[in-house]
């Protein structure tokens, strides 16, 4: 919740925006209620009467009532009327407090509403009028302000009745009255609302792109180390999955949990301010709500701590399956492979099933107490309306706010089940972000301007973050300007692992790697990778064009410098024949193309940078002789003073090689030239004996297929 609200704290000029606004829709949404209670109590059972001191009263009525009055009162009561020429007849006087006057003469009035019927020889006694003065105050600790505010009314009514005023005109113009400015509520509330609705997703929106932009940026830092860590699949269901959910749960956060608490303290206070004396059926609803909400939570939120791990398992199966259809066609495997994402998407499916299930219970619930609330508020209601303790008006507004009350308890509720999940993902997020790359850059970086390309490691050794043993040790070795090194040996002695520490995808665990004498780990990361062209033992391409791809190591390489490349790398021909030549389309992750055409296009880019130190990751494996031989014919006039690095496996790729390396196990068998290995390290001539014939054996030892190959 902490880092929610942390993402939420970058929009917090738009936050406090969005509060403002939700108060202004609480006060809208809370003051509705008052004018439907006004228009019921007042409009159409007071005629349109509002205030408890009559706007005209008879001259007869106007005296009696004095004798129900103190004597600071009565004389205040001969103020504010006057006669204005009409018979029998006074009007209260223009530019009076009503509501003061009404607190002035509220008891008095009141007093006399109640005998009203009866006939009043003069005015009545001090000390008798005081005493029935402590019974009006006994029956406002009963009734409340507000009922005998509505009694009150009444006696103004019959009043103006009297005296002729015309009660129906007045109705109807308060009805109208009152009407507006619903309306005007109404619509400032809906605003109000779409304004929130839009704030809310625009920082909903912005939290997503910010989360993605920091996760992805972090991503690309990593070393092949963290990469390992975290699996890819993994990777896509935080940066798609994860963050989505915490972009919804924000926007919900400002748009339900914000206001929910606002509209349920100003319904609280609205309750209060009624004097009905029914908090008590609020209070117990709240508690059933509270029971119900804690045995669903219970049972359902470890299920949706669940839920993210499963959605994991289900895209790391769909994406091996979908990466690996050749392979699980070639082996007949679909009918295994489709029960094993069968397995994984019924997991998920029955925990989905399971929340929704649990959840989906929940409405009906809160339902059920919603109408009960209604019901028993109506029942209790209903006696203090018979007993004229309650107005209608007061019952109707009760009820409006208690089911507000209870609106703003279920919002919270539907967001309790929303950040358990939500809080995961955050979590998984802030795993991403914390991880920092273990390939650190120095923190004061040598820059190199022109470099010459020389690499020598020494006494270098490696292993694998948690791994046990090293998979390469001691490893001593140097590779010139202007010379091919190639590295050979058994399948796992660690070829490739060795040539990924030059670019600095994993970082030496022992020794040092220097570049031009430098420690590579010392040289600024961006200058170093600016001098190697890496053509990895899986060639990759990307979405685009033949062209985009060849540029993608030199965005500036002219059309010449691309077609040098493509003659080069032998992949002239294939990019003529096609329609578009270099414009040609190539598809995610090169599938138009074949595996040779896909190795060839990976060797042109990296020839196409034109850098200092080349890196052939068994890259020659997926040509034919005829075209390893032509390719590599062409790359030496190409690569004349940079330093080529070759991970072969067949013999004929790297006999030339002015030094080859042989690893076993991880470690130096061998090092010299071709015709010297064959002498002196067995390793290697056991590698030759099992791709070449005695006889080609010993035309390589005279020299002759040597020549041949020059």
């Amino acid at each position: 919740m902490k880092r929610i609200i942390k993402n939420l704290m970058v929009y917090k000029r738009y936050v406090c925006i969005i509060l403002l606004l939700l108060v202004i829709q609480a006060y809208c949404d809370l003051s509705l209620p008052q004018y439907l209670s006004g228009i019921i109590d007042t409009g159409i059972q007071n005629y349109g009467v509002e205030y408890v001191v009559p706007e005209k009263i008879t001259e007869e009525e106007f005296e009696k009532a004095q004798y129900f009055m103190l004597e600071d009162e009565a004389n205040r009561w001969k103020d504010i009327y006057e006669n204005d020429g009409e018979k029998d007849v006074l009007t209260l006087k223009e530019g009076l407090d009503r509501k003061e006057l009404d607190e002035t003469f509220l008891k008095p009035l009141l007093v006399r509403y109640q005998s009203m019927n009866e006939e009043v020889a003069g005015p009545i006694p001090e000390e008798m009028l005081l005493g029935i003065r402590d019974k009006v105050d006994e029956t406002v600790e009963t009734m409340g302000d507000t009922q005998l505010h509505s009694m009150g009314v009444r006696y103004a009514y019959e009043c103006e009745k009297a005296a002729g005023v015309d009660l129906n005109k007045n109705q109807q113009s308060y009805l109208l009255r009152t009407g507006a400015f619903m309306l005007a509520m109404a619509l400032v509330m809906a605003l109000a609302t779409i304004l929130v609705g839009f704030f809310a997703a625009k920082i909903g929106a912005g939290i997503g792109r910010d989360l993605r932009r920091k996760v992805f940026t972090n991503v690309v830092s990593f070393s092949n180390g963290e990469m390992d860590r975290f699996s890819t699949a993994s990777l896509i269901t935080r940066s798609t999955n994860d963050i989505q959910q915490i972009q919804l749960v924000s926007t919900m956060l400002l748009r339900m949990v914000a206001y929910a608490p606002i509209l349920g303290i100003g319904g609280i206070i609205k309750v209060i301010s009624t004097k009905a004396g029914m908090g008590w059926i609020i209070g117990l609803a709240l508690l059933v709500l509270l029971g119900v909400v804690a045995v669903l939570m219970s049972v359902a939120l470890p299920k949706f701590k669940l839920m993210q791990k499963l959605v994991d398992s289900l895209n790391l199966v769909s994406r091996e399956i979908l990466t690996g259809l050749p392979v699980i066609r070639a082996f007949g495997r679909e009918k295994r492979e489709e029960e094993r994402f069968d397995e994984a998407n019924t997991r998920l499916m029955k925990t989905q099933l399971f929340t929704s299930r649990v959840m989906s219970t929940m409405l009906p619930l809160m339902m059920l107490i919603m109408n009960g609330l209604t019901v028993l508020i109506v029942w209790v209601a209903a006696h203090r309306i018979e007993e004229g303790t309650m107005q209608v008006g007061t019952l109707t507004a009760f009820i409006t706010y208690a089911i507000m009350i209870v609106m703003s308890f279920l919002m919270l509720t539907a967001m309790s089940i929303m950040l358990p999940r939500a809080a995961v993902a955050a979590n998984r997020i802030d795993e991403v972000l914390a991880t920092e790359s273990s390939i650190k850059e120095a923190k004061h970086p040598k820059h190199i301007e022109h470099a010459k390309g020389k690499i020598a490691f020494e006494n270098v050794s490696f292993a694998y973050p948690g791994g046990e043993e090293n998979a390469l040790t001691d490893i001593s070795f140097e590779a010139k300007c202007g010379e091919t090194t190639a590295i050979i040996g058994s399948t796992g002695c660690g070829k490739s692992t060795l040539v990924n520490l030059i670019p600095r995808l994993y970082d030496v665990t022992e020794g040092r790697i220097t570049l031009d004498g430098e420690d590579i780990r010392e040289i600024a990361l961006k200058d170093l990778r600016e001098n190697i062209g890496f053509v990895p033992q899986k060639g990759v391409l990307f979405s685009g064009t033949i062209a985009s791809n060849l540029r993608f190591g030199k965005g500036d390489a002219s059309e010449e410098e691309l077609r040098e490349a493509a003659r080069i790398a032998q992949a002239d021909d294939f990019i003529e024949e096609k329609d578009h030549t270099y414009d040609s389309e190539i598809s995610q992750g090169g599938t138009n193309v074949s595996g040779g055409q896909k190795q060839r296009l990976s060797i042109a880019r990296a020839i196409a940078k034109n850098p200092k130190i080349y890196i052939f990751d068994d890259s020659f494996s997926a040509l034919d002789l005829k075209t390893d031989r032509a390719l590599r014919a062409a790359l030496k006039e190409k690569v004349e003073d940079a330093t080529v690095l070759i991970v072969a496996q067949r013999i004929s790729t790297i006999m030339n090689a002015e030094q080859i390396i042989v690893l076993d196990e991880g470690r130096i068998v061998g090092k010299g030239t071709h015709k010297e290995l064959l002498q002196n390290c067995e390793v290697y001539k056991q590698i030759a004996t099992s791709q070449l014939s005695e006889k080609e054996l010993e035309g390589m030892n005279d020299g002759k297929e040597e020549k041949s190959n020059e």
